[in-house]
């Protein structure tokens, strides 16, 4: 089949900005440089709460506008370097793309100097946006990535070690689900209605309000992308469609990032005040400063900024040491904003995948189509390589066995020839080559299962359901243990429970009153297991950075790894069975459970706004459906909270046949105002599992006139 065409004349109107019915920026310009100047002024006209937050974060200044709280960021973004390190990776951008860079950074300032940025949380908060800096774009990437790779994993298995002994780190696998649940899948044109390609997926992020991604058109002359965009940083990094190519990725689940345990001294002589660290041949000079967190409300805050050979200083370790963090943006002073221009100017999915040869972090798993039929499935980023030790648990600083050795792993590429899906598993990521754990196969499965079983030739619309599969990968393994208990050691009510269950279609709907049995059978198991004298000493204190708190939560973590558990407790001598059948006795004291309570009653949207007061109290919110471990990974934190905070903060499928056909959603809107007609309007079609078409003509649009 012929594509539609894609690449519009020039809005009759000129360059500017054009909206759709969902207020979804089109932009137009003459040039590319000028395109990612609209684009700018956009970001900060649309979203200037959001993207100045974002630089914030960057400069570790979030405390001069959200008080004590904000210094233990403040603190880790500034020993961490973030700053510093887009400073650099900027300065080393090749001429054309630090051009179009600084363009976008001009648009943001010209929307300052316009009057164009405000907002409620500015007034609530009583400070006001300042221009950015050339390299801002790159600090805003990369505060979404920093904490996005497996570093605060090894913290935990720290922990685990230190406490219950390293033969019982393996049983908190995060081969269950931490941060995990973004997907991506295509199908080949041999098995499509149309003859080509159809692309779709739905990254799973924070529910931040606004949300992570925005929605929008980006054309000139030389080419006509849409995507999703991150609010403060040009181009269509992650999912987009140029006409004739489009591309999705997921998170490769890589492990890039490494911490090193440092051994410093401090030495004061004749040649002054200095402090050194043990390398592996002999004590190494660090690199020593100081900074000042000016705090709302409070007292100044001074951090000491430490760099040794490794990388820098973010934390102290149990013992009083310190821990340095090694990862490919610094070292290599580069982030891969090289491959933002060649992605928006791609034709062939062989030409994204060429662009993506300059990607540093995060490592993606990339899927890629084009008009011709090809699909590609690879994965773009460093994965430096060295001992596998490093991936386990931090990692000696005078050792020369766990030295970086100075190249990276060649990542796998694949010629797809019917389905290519991405569910940050091991099968997708690259497997042991570049890293020890993934998620659970679960969601891959799955979603293959729904490719492979379609009764005729698939069409966008098919691709669209698989975002709203709700059965539960797990729930074999819960129905196998709720069947081997003895059904005589139960109460009446408790055994009416699991009768209930054992008749249980595995499906997490919203208003399933079988699913919130499960939902509360499997919290009350947690909070057993969380209890039980085998993993007690796990509560002791970790030693480490309150800022890690969220990965280094015991409940939190049981409630990730209960299949682990599970399956395994007996070992550390926790019998599974007597604990599953006595949280079935607790949910039996339940009132809600026993009166038809739904999933959806529990399991509600919590949106995240960053900035207390009535903003984040208003904030929307729904009843949803899907969990950890559903195609539909709406998460919770099993045995903590039933809400979920983090789930799909986008959903798209790209048409390789007609752009027209293709479709997109966010669970908020195109704006970050609050009381903007478009500030959340696209939530109930999120809800729903709808998508939006995406409109491509110009006289479809309505201009911008401010």
């Amino acid at each position: 089949m012929t594509p539609a065409p894609t690449q519009q004349p020039a809005p009759a109107g000129g360059p500017g900005t054009y909206r759709d019915q969902w207020g979804i920026p089109h932009l137009w310009a003459d040039s590319a440089d000028e395109l990612a100047f609209l684009q700018g002024m956009n970001a900060a006209t649309d979203r200037s709460w959001q993207i100045e937050l974002e630089r914030w974060r960057s400069e570790g200044r979030t405390a001069e506008v959200l008080g004590a709280d904000a210094v233990l960021w403040d603190r880790f973004a500034r020993q961490a370097r973030l700053d510093d390190t887009a400073r650099r990776c900027f300065e080393n951008l090749d001429a054309v793309t630090q051009r179009w860079c600084g363009q976008y950074v001009a648009g943001v300032n010209q929307a300052l100097a316009e009057g164009h940025r405000g907002g409620a949380e500015f007034q609530e908060s009583g400070c006001e946006p300042e221009p950015w800096n050339p390299w801002t774009p790159l600090g805003v990437f990369l505060v979404h990535h920093i904490l996005f790779s497996t570093f605060p994993n090894k913290l935990f298995r720290a922990h685990v070690a230190r406490t219950l002994g390293e033969d019982a780190v393996s049983l908190f696998s995060i081969e269950a689900p931490v941060w995990s649940g973004s997907n991506a899948w295509a199908a080949h044109g041999s098995t499509t209605a149309t003859g080509l390609p159809l692309i779709a997926g739905d990254p799973h992020r924070l529910m931040e309000l606004p949300g992570v991604y925005q929605q929008i058109r980006l054309a000139c002359p030389e080419f006509d992308a849409i995507g999703f965009a991150f609010p403060g940083v040009p181009g269509l990094p992650h999912f987009a469609h140029t006409g004739t190519t489009a591309w999705a990725i997921t998170n490769a689940m890589a492990d890039y990032q490494d911490l090193f345990v440092e051994e410093l001294r401090r030495i004061s002589d004749t040649f002054g005040e200095r402090v050194e660290a043990r390398g592996a041949e002999s004590w190494e000079p660090v690199v020593v400063s100081s900074e000042t967190i000016t705090v709302r409300g409070g007292e100044p805050v001074t951090v000491e900024i430490i760099e040794t050979a490794r990388g820098p200083v973010i934390s102290e370790t149990p013992d009083g040491g310190a821990l340095s963090l090694r990862f490919p943006a610094r070292v290599e002073g580069r982030l891969g904003f090289e491959a933002l221009l060649p992605l928006l100017r791609s034709r062939s999915a062989s030409e994204v995948e060429a662009a993506f040869d300059a990607w540093v972090e995060p490592v993606n798993s990339v899927v890629a189509a084009d008009v011709s039929g090809s699909v590609r499935h690879f994965v773009a980023g460093l994965v430096p390589q060295r001992n596998p030790a490093n991936r386990r648990l931090p990692a000696p600083a005078f050792s020369a066995r766990h030295e970086w050795e100075g190249q990276y792993v060649i990542l796998p590429r694949t010629e797809v020839q019917r389905f290519a899906v991405s569910a940050n598993d091991r099968d997708a990521g690259g497997g042991d080559a570049v890293a020890m754990e993934f998620a659970p196969a679960h969601r891959a499965l799955r979603i293959r299962e729904l490719l492979e079983s379609a009764p005729a030739p698939l069409s966008a619309d098919d691709l669209q359901a698989i975002h709203m599969d709700a059965l539960l990968g797990p729930w074999p393994l819960f129905r196998s243990l709720l069947s081997g208990l003895a059904a005589e050691d139960l109460s009446a009510e408790a055994k009416e429970l699991r009768s209930l269950l054992l008749t249980w279609d595995g499906l997490m709907d919203a208003g399933s009153h079988e699913a919130a049995v499960f939902a509360a059978w499997r919290g009350a198991m947690v909070q057993r297991l969380a209890r039980h004298p085998a993993l007690a000493p796990l509560n002791e204190p970790t030693g480490y950075s309150p800022l890690f708190g969220p990965w280094l939560s015991v409940a939190s973590r049981i409630g990730f790894a209960v299949e682990t558990l599970l399956v395994r407790g007996n070992e550390r001598g926790i019998s599974v069975g007597v604990e599953a059948g006595a949280a079935l006795e607790d949910v039996a004291l339940e009132e809600a459970m026993l009166n038809g309570a739904a999933w959806g009653d529990r399991h509600k949207l919590l949106a995240v706004h960053v900035l207390p007061g009535p903003l984040a109290s208003s904030a929307p919110t729904a009843d949803l459906s899907g969990d950890t471990g559903c195609v539909l990974c709406t998460e919770s934190l099993p045995g903590m909270d039933d809400r979920s905070f983090r789930g799909p903060v986008a959903r798209y499928v790209w048409d390789l046949a007609d752009r027209r056909n293709s479709r997109w959603i966010v669970p908020f809107g195109s704006s970050g105002t609050p009381g903007h007609q478009h500030f959340a309007d696209q939530l109930p079609l999120w809800t729903a599992g709808q998508l939006a078409h995406v409109v491509t003509d110009w006289p479809e649009l309505t201009r911008d006139h401010h």
